[in-house]
Protein backbone atom coordinates (compact mmCIF):
# COMPACT_ATOMS: atom_id res chain seq x y z
CA UNK A 1 0.00 0.00 0.00
CA UNK A 2 0.97 3.31 -0.73
CA UNK A 3 1.50 5.62 2.49
CA UNK A 4 1.45 9.36 2.25
CA UNK A 5 4.47 11.25 3.62
CA UNK A 6 2.85 14.34 5.02
CA UNK A 7 -0.39 15.29 7.33
CA UNK A 8 -3.73 15.66 4.95
CA UNK A 9 -4.12 19.71 4.87
CA UNK A 10 -7.10 19.40 5.54
CA UNK A 11 -6.54 17.87 8.98
CA UNK A 12 -3.98 20.46 9.79
CA UNK A 13 -6.34 23.18 9.31
CA UNK A 14 -9.35 21.79 11.26
CA UNK A 15 -6.54 22.02 14.24
CA UNK A 16 -6.03 25.67 13.70
CA UNK A 17 -9.41 26.53 13.39
CA UNK A 18 -10.76 24.85 16.63
CA UNK A 19 -12.71 27.30 18.60
CA UNK A 20 -15.01 26.28 21.54
CA UNK A 21 -18.79 26.02 21.05
CA UNK A 22 -21.67 25.01 23.80
CA UNK A 23 -24.18 22.84 22.49
CA UNK A 24 -27.06 21.88 25.00
CA UNK A 25 -28.15 18.66 24.74
CA UNK A 26 -30.67 16.27 27.27
CA UNK A 27 -29.20 17.52 30.84
CA UNK A 28 -29.29 20.37 32.86
CA UNK A 29 -25.21 20.59 31.69
CA UNK A 30 -24.38 21.57 28.76
CA UNK A 31 -21.76 19.88 26.53
CA UNK A 32 -18.87 21.16 25.07
CA UNK A 33 -17.87 20.11 21.72
CA UNK A 34 -15.56 21.98 19.00
CA UNK A 35 -16.54 23.57 16.07
CA UNK A 36 -13.93 22.86 13.35
CA UNK A 37 -13.56 23.54 9.20
CA UNK A 38 -13.08 20.86 6.54
CA UNK A 39 -15.50 17.44 6.46
CA UNK A 40 -13.25 16.23 9.52
CA UNK A 41 -14.95 17.40 13.30
CA UNK A 42 -12.23 19.17 15.38
CA UNK A 43 -13.37 17.42 18.11
CA UNK A 44 -11.54 14.22 16.70
CA UNK A 45 -8.94 12.93 17.78
CA UNK A 46 -6.38 12.33 14.95
CA UNK A 47 -3.75 9.75 14.91
CA UNK A 48 -1.24 10.00 11.51
CA UNK A 49 0.27 7.03 10.42
CA UNK A 50 3.96 6.95 11.14
CA UNK A 51 6.42 8.31 8.56
CA UNK A 52 4.90 11.81 8.19
CA UNK A 53 7.74 13.81 9.36
CA UNK A 54 7.44 15.97 12.90
CA UNK A 55 3.63 15.50 12.60
CA UNK A 56 4.10 11.97 12.73
CA UNK A 57 2.63 9.58 15.64
CA UNK A 58 5.50 9.21 17.37
CA UNK A 59 6.81 12.76 16.69
CA UNK A 60 6.15 16.61 17.85
CA UNK A 61 3.08 17.68 16.04
CA UNK A 62 -0.26 18.26 17.68
CA UNK A 63 -2.36 14.92 16.28
CA UNK A 64 -6.09 16.35 17.63
CA UNK A 65 -8.02 19.31 17.97
CA UNK A 66 -6.21 21.87 20.92
CA UNK A 67 -7.41 20.95 24.19
CA UNK A 68 -5.97 24.23 26.63
CA UNK A 69 -5.89 24.25 29.85
CA UNK A 70 -8.86 26.26 29.97
CA UNK A 71 -10.71 23.92 27.73
CA UNK A 72 -9.17 20.70 30.02
CA UNK A 73 -10.22 22.75 33.41
CA UNK A 74 -14.40 22.92 31.46
CA UNK A 75 -14.38 19.30 30.20
CA UNK A 76 -13.81 18.17 34.14
CA UNK A 77 -16.14 20.79 35.54
CA UNK A 78 -19.06 19.63 33.06
CA UNK A 79 -17.91 15.91 34.26
CA UNK A 80 -18.38 16.46 37.67
CA UNK A 81 -21.69 18.35 37.31
CA UNK A 82 -23.09 15.18 34.75
CA UNK A 83 -21.83 12.72 37.54
CA UNK A 84 -23.69 14.40 40.71
CA UNK A 85 -26.85 14.88 38.67
CA UNK A 86 -26.71 11.08 37.53
CA UNK A 87 -25.63 10.48 41.16
CA UNK A 88 -29.14 11.93 42.06
CA UNK A 89 -30.98 10.11 39.88
CA UNK A 90 -29.39 6.83 41.66
CA UNK A 91 -27.39 6.34 38.41
CA UNK A 92 -23.39 6.67 39.57
CA UNK A 93 -20.82 3.74 40.83
CA UNK A 94 -19.69 3.03 44.07
CA UNK A 95 -16.56 4.55 45.06
CA UNK A 96 -13.80 2.13 44.60
CA UNK A 97 -15.78 0.13 41.88
CA UNK A 98 -15.60 0.27 38.08
CA UNK A 99 -18.53 0.87 35.52
CA UNK A 100 -17.98 -3.14 34.34
CA UNK A 101 -20.26 -2.29 31.45
CA UNK A 102 -20.71 -4.46 27.95
CA UNK A 103 -19.91 -2.48 24.67
CA UNK A 104 -22.01 -3.57 21.45
CA UNK A 105 -19.31 -2.56 18.55
CA UNK A 106 -20.68 -2.42 15.39
CA UNK A 107 -17.73 -2.25 12.40
CA UNK A 108 -18.27 -0.51 9.28
CA UNK A 109 -15.97 -1.43 6.26
CA UNK A 110 -15.61 1.20 3.92
CA UNK A 111 -13.64 -0.35 1.31
CA UNK A 112 -13.14 0.70 -2.37
CA UNK A 113 -15.81 -0.21 -5.18
CA UNK A 114 -12.56 -2.55 -6.51
CA UNK A 115 -12.86 -4.18 -2.69
CA UNK A 116 -9.92 -1.85 -1.79
CA UNK A 117 -9.77 -2.25 2.09
CA UNK A 118 -12.35 -5.15 2.86
CA UNK A 119 -11.49 -6.62 5.79
CA UNK A 120 -12.20 -10.05 6.63
CA UNK A 121 -14.68 -10.98 9.45
CA UNK A 122 -11.26 -12.99 10.78
CA UNK A 123 -9.80 -9.63 10.96
CA UNK A 124 -12.48 -8.04 12.61
CA UNK A 125 -12.61 -10.95 15.29
CA UNK A 126 -9.34 -10.35 16.02
CA UNK A 127 -9.62 -7.19 16.46
CA UNK A 128 -12.24 -7.77 18.89
CA UNK A 129 -9.92 -10.05 21.00
CA UNK A 130 -7.50 -7.51 21.04
CA UNK A 131 -10.31 -4.93 22.36
CA UNK A 132 -10.94 -7.79 25.04
CA UNK A 133 -7.71 -8.12 25.63
CA UNK A 134 -6.41 -4.85 26.28
CA UNK A 135 -8.94 -3.30 27.99
CA UNK A 136 -9.09 -6.46 30.57
CA UNK A 137 -5.86 -5.94 31.59
CA UNK A 138 -4.33 -8.88 29.82
CA UNK A 139 -1.04 -7.79 28.15
CA UNK A 140 0.75 -6.81 31.12
CA UNK A 141 0.62 -7.57 34.88
CA UNK A 142 0.58 -4.29 35.65
CA UNK A 143 -2.31 -3.60 33.45
CA UNK A 144 -5.54 -2.86 35.11
CA UNK A 145 -8.91 -4.47 34.14
CA UNK A 146 -11.08 -1.43 33.31
CA UNK A 147 -14.18 -3.84 33.75
CA UNK A 148 -14.81 -3.11 30.14
CA UNK A 149 -16.07 -5.89 27.58
CA UNK A 150 -16.81 -5.69 24.03
CA UNK A 151 -19.48 -7.82 22.19
CA UNK A 152 -19.57 -7.88 18.25
CA UNK A 153 -22.84 -6.33 17.46
CA UNK A 154 -22.77 -6.20 13.68
CA UNK A 155 -20.82 -5.96 10.62
CA UNK A 156 -21.71 -3.97 7.46
CA UNK A 157 -19.96 -3.10 4.28
CA UNK A 158 -20.08 -0.45 1.63
CA UNK A 159 -18.23 -0.28 -1.45
CA UNK A 160 -18.17 3.82 -2.27
CA UNK A 161 -14.47 5.46 -2.80
CA UNK A 162 -15.48 8.44 -1.85
CA UNK A 163 -16.74 6.91 1.78
CA UNK A 164 -12.83 4.68 1.81
CA UNK A 165 -10.84 7.64 1.14
CA UNK A 166 -12.91 8.90 4.52
CA UNK A 167 -14.87 11.84 2.03
CA UNK A 168 -18.06 13.66 2.97
CA UNK A 169 -17.31 11.50 6.80
CA UNK A 170 -19.91 13.34 8.93
CA UNK A 171 -22.57 11.93 6.10
CA UNK A 172 -21.29 8.19 5.78
CA UNK A 173 -21.21 8.36 10.12
CA UNK A 174 -24.65 10.06 9.82
CA UNK A 175 -26.17 7.24 7.44
CA UNK A 176 -24.18 4.83 9.24
CA UNK A 177 -23.85 4.83 12.84
CA UNK A 178 -25.82 2.28 15.17
CA UNK A 179 -27.09 2.13 18.07
CA UNK A 180 -26.42 4.54 21.44
CA UNK A 181 -23.69 6.84 22.95
CA UNK A 182 -23.06 3.11 24.53
CA UNK A 183 -22.31 1.96 21.54
CA UNK A 184 -18.75 1.85 20.00
CA UNK A 185 -18.70 2.18 15.83
CA UNK A 186 -15.29 1.80 14.25
CA UNK A 187 -15.45 3.14 10.31
CA UNK A 188 -12.91 1.09 8.64
CA UNK A 189 -10.79 3.70 6.16
CA UNK A 190 -8.12 4.53 3.74
CA UNK A 191 -6.82 8.06 5.03
CA UNK A 192 -3.43 9.39 5.90
CA UNK A 193 -4.14 8.83 9.94
CA UNK A 194 -3.86 5.24 12.14
CA UNK A 195 -7.31 6.45 13.56
CA UNK A 196 -9.34 9.15 14.81
CA UNK A 197 -11.98 9.38 17.49
CA UNK A 198 -14.34 11.67 19.22
CA UNK A 199 -14.43 12.51 23.03
CA UNK A 200 -17.68 11.33 24.74
CA UNK A 201 -18.84 15.24 25.49
CA UNK A 202 -18.07 16.06 21.82
CA UNK A 203 -22.20 16.74 21.49
CA UNK A 204 -22.61 15.04 18.11
CA UNK A 205 -24.27 11.68 18.96
CA UNK A 206 -24.80 11.36 14.81
CA UNK A 207 -21.30 10.95 14.37
CA UNK A 208 -19.96 9.49 17.97
CA UNK A 209 -17.00 6.22 17.21
CA UNK A 210 -13.89 5.88 16.02
CA UNK A 211 -12.46 5.79 12.29
CA UNK A 212 -9.48 3.58 12.18
CA UNK A 213 -7.11 2.33 9.19
CA UNK A 214 -8.18 -1.21 7.69
CA UNK A 215 -4.23 -2.25 7.72
CA UNK A 216 -4.08 -1.36 11.35
CA UNK A 217 -5.84 -4.05 12.23
CA UNK A 218 -4.34 -7.89 13.16
CA UNK A 219 -2.70 -9.04 10.33
CA UNK A 220 -2.27 -5.78 8.09
CA UNK A 221 0.91 -4.05 6.64
CA UNK A 222 1.48 -0.88 8.28
CA UNK A 223 4.78 -1.57 9.80
CA UNK A 224 4.49 -1.34 13.56
CA UNK A 225 1.09 -0.70 13.67
CA UNK A 226 -0.29 -4.17 12.89
CA UNK A 227 -1.68 -5.61 16.27
CA UNK A 228 -4.70 -3.53 16.63
CA UNK A 229 -3.78 -1.44 19.04
CA UNK A 230 -4.92 1.75 17.01
CA UNK A 231 -8.69 0.67 17.51
CA UNK A 232 -7.52 0.28 21.48
CA UNK A 233 -5.94 3.56 21.60
CA UNK A 234 -8.73 5.55 20.06
CA UNK A 235 -11.04 3.82 22.01
CA UNK A 236 -9.51 4.97 25.32
CA UNK A 237 -10.49 8.38 23.79
CA UNK A 238 -13.92 7.29 22.45
CA UNK A 239 -13.66 6.73 26.72
CA UNK A 240 -12.81 9.64 27.71
CA UNK A 241 -9.04 9.50 28.12
CA UNK A 242 -6.45 12.38 27.04
CA UNK A 243 -2.39 10.99 25.51
CA UNK A 244 -0.19 10.84 28.43
CA UNK A 245 1.11 13.43 27.17
CA UNK A 246 -1.92 15.80 27.26
CA UNK A 247 -0.74 18.39 29.89
CA UNK A 248 3.02 18.04 29.01
CA UNK A 249 5.54 18.28 32.26
CA UNK A 250 2.97 19.44 34.48
CA UNK A 251 1.25 17.99 37.72
CA UNK A 252 -1.86 17.82 36.29
CA UNK A 253 -0.94 16.11 33.10
CA UNK A 254 -3.68 13.94 31.53
CA UNK A 255 -6.09 14.41 34.69
CA UNK A 256 -4.95 10.85 35.98
CA UNK A 257 -2.67 10.33 38.99
CA UNK A 258 -0.93 7.32 38.43
CA UNK A 259 0.48 8.56 34.58
CA UNK A 260 4.14 10.45 35.36
CA UNK A 261 3.71 13.71 33.12
CA UNK A 262 5.13 13.45 30.16
CA UNK A 263 6.62 16.31 27.84
CA UNK A 264 6.48 14.73 24.30
CA UNK A 265 4.84 11.51 22.93
CA UNK A 266 6.79 8.30 22.23
CA UNK A 267 8.47 6.88 19.36
CA UNK A 268 9.11 3.25 19.32
CA UNK A 269 9.44 1.70 22.67
CA UNK A 270 12.66 3.83 24.31
CA UNK A 271 13.19 1.88 27.68
CA UNK A 272 14.05 4.54 30.32
CA UNK A 273 12.78 7.25 28.68
CA UNK A 274 12.01 10.33 30.54
CA UNK A 275 11.41 13.76 28.90
CA UNK A 276 10.06 15.16 32.30
CA UNK A 277 11.97 16.80 35.48
CA UNK A 278 8.84 15.64 37.78
CA UNK A 279 8.79 12.26 38.94
CA UNK A 280 8.16 9.10 37.36
CA UNK A 281 9.61 7.82 33.86
CA UNK A 282 7.90 8.30 30.56
CA UNK A 283 4.95 5.62 30.62
CA UNK A 284 5.56 4.23 27.09
CA UNK A 285 3.55 0.94 27.18
CA UNK A 286 0.23 2.87 28.13
CA UNK A 287 -2.09 2.60 25.46
CA UNK A 288 -2.36 6.26 25.13
CA UNK A 289 1.04 7.06 24.52
CA UNK A 290 2.41 7.12 20.39
CA UNK A 291 4.35 4.05 21.22
CA UNK A 292 4.47 1.34 18.36
CA UNK A 293 2.02 -1.88 18.92
CA UNK A 294 4.53 -4.16 20.44
CA UNK A 295 5.40 -1.63 23.33
CA UNK A 296 1.58 -0.94 24.38
CA UNK A 297 1.01 -3.52 26.94
CA UNK A 298 -1.47 -1.36 30.07
CA UNK A 299 -3.70 1.08 30.96
CA UNK A 300 -3.90 1.99 34.77
CA UNK A 301 -6.11 2.13 37.62
CA UNK A 302 -6.72 5.52 37.38
CA UNK A 303 -7.39 5.27 33.75
CA UNK A 304 -10.07 2.96 34.34
CA UNK A 305 -11.46 4.93 37.08
CA UNK A 306 -11.91 8.05 35.02
CA UNK A 307 -13.12 5.61 32.01
CA UNK A 308 -15.67 4.35 34.37
CA UNK A 309 -16.43 7.91 35.42
CA UNK A 310 -16.89 9.27 31.86
CA UNK A 311 -18.92 6.41 30.73
CA UNK A 312 -21.62 7.00 33.87
CA UNK A 313 -21.67 10.72 33.10
CA UNK A 314 -21.87 10.69 29.21
CA UNK A 315 -22.71 6.97 27.83
CA UNK A 316 -24.65 5.24 30.56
Amino acid sequence: MGRPTTLRAAGIATFAAAALAITPIASSVPLLSFAGSGSTPAADCFVPQTGQGAAARGGRGLDHEPMTAADVARVEQQTKQLLAEKKAQGKFVPQGALAAATVPVYFHVMAGKNGHGDVSDAQINAQMDVLNKTFAGQESSQASNTGFTFTLAGIDRFYNDNWHRDKQSSTYRTQTRKGGMNALNVWLVDFSYLGIATFPWSGNPKIDGIRVHWDSLPGGSIANYNLGETATHEAGHWFGLYHTFQGGCTSTNDEVADTPAQASSTNGCPEGRDSCSLPGIDPIHNYMDYSYDSCYNQFTPGQSTRMSNMWTAYRA
